[in-house]
């Protein structure tokens, strides 16, 4: 069980904290309330542009990462579709250090403009490199805004095109810090070797001063459901042909999540999982096959992703999954199957929580979703996962009108 206090500064950062004194660290995560949802469809790929240039340098701070490392510590960060999240990880003697860091860049980010071309720079060659210059990279663009014509799903964390983060202009910018990166759309955990009482003083003296923004979160247009099967074909020079389809599901709150998430694992996840049995090591229909889930806040999306070797064709790749997804719609899935990913599951979770910088980031998580008590429960909510369930959610999720597919062909030299 992970126990921890919960506080609201006055200014609405929302601040838990979880005493460790087994270890000689602290981990400060601080969970921004934006994401690539959060974009203007014509200005996309802020969110993403922001995680490099909070690293920029701030009012007292040119450099983050320096003070960082110099107090022996790490730091790092990461974006998606729902939210922002930067870390850092430190020795509990230093730990007022990453406050400090954390509080100054929130506070009052550098917005030069040299520094500012030069993240542009450095965020549209991610773009190029990521998405346009290697096989399959616009994999996700293109089955984002096929599966998507409402929801801001239907661009990727990275943007939609990277003229939108190379043509902006710094006001841009200012502009969206000062609308998400601000304590009343932020949660701050404090993790590891800290007494609670004396670690909500030193927030509230690096914190509690910052103004908040009156912040306004906006609604979201909620995707209709999909009624026909979307498909594309791209012929591309790629070194394999490949499928890709995309099923919708339920977002990250509901029970079904957690069916989604089994059924996943019971098709791809090890050696014994049912893709790599019958698909790749006995038909030898694959070089590579795997399933997964978006894991978005709002309904997703259920991945099925595979990569064909010379002498087989999209057809009979095609055939072998449905064929598969077909099984589980009849006739669900063993018990014992059932019971081996979820131990694999538990025992995962388990593990997860011996760090405490994931236990940081989970916490940080679970109260954005809703409830940050959610942590001491995931492995409750997988274990009552029955067969009885995975047949009822596959026979939900996998039927062509809920289909997105796209096909990559290799393309005919000239």
């Amino acid at each position: 069980m992970i126990e921890y206090e919960r506080h609201v500064l006055s200014n609405g950062l929302k601040v838990l904290i979880h005493e460790d004194q087994s270890t000689p660290l602290v981990a400060l995560n601080l969970l921004y309330n934006v994401g690539s949802r959060d974009e203007d469809e014509d200005k996309t790929g802020f969110a993403h542009l922001f995680e490099h240039l909070m690293f920029n340098g701030s009012k007292n701070i040119p450099d983050f990462d320096t003070p960082i490392q110099l107090a022996g510590g790490e730091n790092n960060a990461f974006t998606n579709n729902d939210i922002t999240n930067f870390y850092d990880i430190v020795p509990a003697d230093n730990f007022e250090i990453a406050l400090w860091l954390e509080s100054d860049r929130m506070r009052d980010l550098s917005f030069d403009q040299k520094g500012f071309d030069t993240q542009k720079k450095v965020v549209v060659e991610e773009f190029k490199e990521t998405c346009l210059n290697v096989p399959y990279g616009d994999a996700w663009h293109k089955l984002s805004s096929m599966a998507y014509g409402t929801h801001p799903y239907k661009w990727p964390t990275i943007g939609k095109v990277p003229e939108h983060i190379s043509d902006s202009h710094i006001d841009d910018a200012k502009a969206f810090f000062s609308r998400h990166y601000c304590p009343d759309n932020a949660i701050l955990v404090i993790a590891g070797q800290v007494q609670a009482d004396h670690t909500l003083e030193m927030i509230d003296k690096w914190f509690g001063d910052i103004p908040c923004a009156g912040h306004q979160k906006k609604i979201l247009n909620q995707e209709p459901a999909q009624s026909e099967k979307h498909s594309e074909t791209v012929k591309a020079a790629i070194p394999a042909e490949a499928i890709f389809l995309g099923f919708h599901t339920e977002g990250r709150k509901h029970d079904d999540y957690y069916t989604c998430d089994i059924i996943s694992d019971i098709l791809s996840n090890g050696r014994s999982s049912r893709f790599y049995q019958r698909l790749y090591k006995k038909a030898n229909l694959f070089s590579r096959i795997e399933a997964y889930i978006s894991g978005t806040a709002d309904p997703g999306l259920f991945i099925i992703e595979g990569k064909l070797p010379k002498h087989r064709n999209v057809h009979e790749g095609l055939d072998a999954i449905w064929k598969e997804l077909e099984d589980i719609k009849q006739h669900s899935v063993t018990e014992r199957e059932l019971e081996k990913v979820k131990h694999k599951i538990e025992s995962s979770l388990y593990f997860s929580e011996v760090s405490v910088l994931n236990k940081a980031i989970s916490l940080a998580f679970f109260e954005w979703l809703g409830d940050a008590s959610m942590i001491n429960h995931q492995a409750d909510k997988y274990n009552n996962v029955t067969t009885a369930d995975v047949q009822r959610v596959a026979q939900k999720i996998f039927t062509q009108e809920n289909c997105n597919e796209l096909i990559y062909l290799k393309e005919e030299s000239a």
